[in-house]
């Protein structure tokens, strides 16, 4: 009887996957692979940029503080021809903090990989 179906026997599997199945892992990895790294990069993007903020607000009020006390503390700076010499000292200062600031970045932490986030 070659018109009859032998039901015991399972119809034949292919090995590849269909096209609809192979545009689905292509979109799901697509998405792993790019927006997880987003969104870490995201918030130390956003961490540092209010850190940055508030370093440079306190840094501000340091050197106006730095200024105002050169000009209430020498006398001859404070008027005349000599009147520049506190913004100059007040340029020095800035000058060394920024030498600091700048020294103190470290590349080894800029490329690192963030730690993975403990489960609770």
């Amino acid at each position: 009887m070659p018109d009859s179906i032998d039901v015991t026997k399972p119809p034949p599997k292919s090995d590849g996957a269909s096209l609809g199945e192979v545009v689905e892992f292509v979109k799901t990895y697509a998405k792993q692979e790019t927006l997880g790294p987003l969104k870490g990069a995201g918030s130390w993007l956003a961490y540092g940029a209010a850190g940055a903020f508030a370093l440079g607000v306190g840094l501000l009020m340091i050197l106006l503080g730095v200024l105002r006390l050169v000009q209430a503390e020498i006398s001859w700076a404070n008027g005349g021809a000599w009147s520049w010499v506190a913004y100059g000292i007040t340029l020095v200062v800035t000058m060394i903090l920024l030498t600091l600031t700048v020294l103190r970045i470290k590349k080894a932490y800029l490329n690192k990989e963030p730690l993975p986030k403990k489960k609770s």
